[in-house]
């Protein structure tokens, strides 16, 4: 069960925590460092290695969260509140990543091949605002899964 507790924790710390960066930290001090379309080449970079970590993160959040929840309550009529809370919008979360990346990831990519900068920022864009909004959720399920026991 340490195990399975470790790789959770682990993996929701490194897609909500790389969330932060990206949207707290990076973007930010990119504005007046490079010019169009230096900006939306670099997310594209960024984001290609992230989201290879964000799906194997999914993976195995879904694979240990399950077996915790499974092996602690049983059958999901017997799980609290607090870990339904948990395991919904985890799984909101998931289909935002999904989102995210078959949709404007990849038209950032296909506008970038073609030479568009003006597609490529209005991905860029789509792209943010989605992340805010999983970084919150993100935020709310860390909160839960810390407090959640207690409740």
């Amino acid at each position: 069960m340490l195990f399975a507790l470790a790789l959770h924790v682990l993996s929701a710390v490194l897609w909500v925590g790389g969330m932060f960066f990206a949207y707290i930290c990076l973007r930010p001090s990119l504005a007046g460092i490079l010019e169009p379309p230096q900006p939306a080449r670099l997310w594209r970079a960024v984001l290609g290695r992230f989201f290879r970590w964000v799906w194997l993160a999914i993976a195995l959040l879904v694979a240990s969260g399950l077996f915790m929840a499974v092996s602690r309550f049983g059958a999901m009529a017997a799980w609290p509140l607090w870990l339904h809370l948990m395991f919904g919008l985890g799984l909101i979360m998931m289909m935002i990543f999904m989102h995210v990346y078959f949709a404007p990831f990849r038209r950032l990519g296909h506008a970038l091949d073609s030479g568009d900068p003006a597609r490529a920022a209005a991905s860029v864009a789509q792209i943010r605002r989605w992340v805010a909004v999983n970084l919150a959720l993100g935020v709310i399920v860390v909160v839960i899964g810390a407090a959640g026991r207690t409740l």
